[in-house]
């Protein structure tokens, strides 16, 4: 059932997928298998954290415009519009922050009272909302979680740093977020 401020006409995840499909993300390699298969993997871990149906949305499309850590895109970024109109404008701007996201320049001060955020693709800095670096947070520790539940080796990579980061965000996660990074990282 949608949220108060949720519209409810919004495209629920299955047109997502079968676009996600239509681009070929279940033939990109990931780790566990296929891009798909990851981005479905993020979206239930979102779900089972009660995130709002935007997150869950942007969780299952977060690597459309590809990421810092994963180049591969399946739109370029002038097509925003029709991953939009696919799973909502809300939904879409977490898809892009996510992309668009420095992580080494913007994950140290995102918990922190003056946040600066710098945008990968135009090198602007901002500060952006609350509610905006929550979803961030949360999107990014279960696209992490996600990896280390699949892959002991990157676990043991970069497990004791992903704590470190998701426990500086301990703010910006919820309890459910929280307990899962304990679960899969330790700590």
């Amino acid at each position: 059932m949608p949220r108060p401020n949720e519209r409810r006409d919004t495209p629920v995840p299955d047109h997502a997928v079968a676009w996600l499909r239509e681009l070929g993300a279940q033939e990109v390699a990931h780790p566990g298998g296929t891009l798909l298969a990851h981005l479905e993997r993020v979206r239930e871990l979102l779900a089972s954290w009660g995130a709002r149906p935007a997150v869950q949305r942007a969780g299952l499309c977060h690597a459309f415009y590809g990421t810092d850590g994963f180049p591969t895109a399946l739109l370029p970024l002038d097509r925003r519009a029709e991953l939009a109109a696919v799973i909502g404008a809300e939904a879409e701007e977490i898809v892009y922050v996510y992309a668009a996201c420095d992580r080494a320049a913007s994950y140290p001060t995102l918990a922190g009272e003056e946040p600066a955020f710098r945008d990968r693709f135009t090198g602007r800095v901002h500060s952006p909302a609350v509610q905006l670096r929550r979803d961030l947070a949360e999107l990014s520790a279960a696209n992490e979680l996600d990896l280390a539940r699949i892959d002991p080796a990157f676990r043991e990579a970069y497990g004791s740093e992903l704590l470190a980061l998701f426990t500086r965000w301990r703010g910006l996660l919820g309890e459910p977020a929280r307990r899962e990074c304990r679960a899969v990282l330790g700590g």
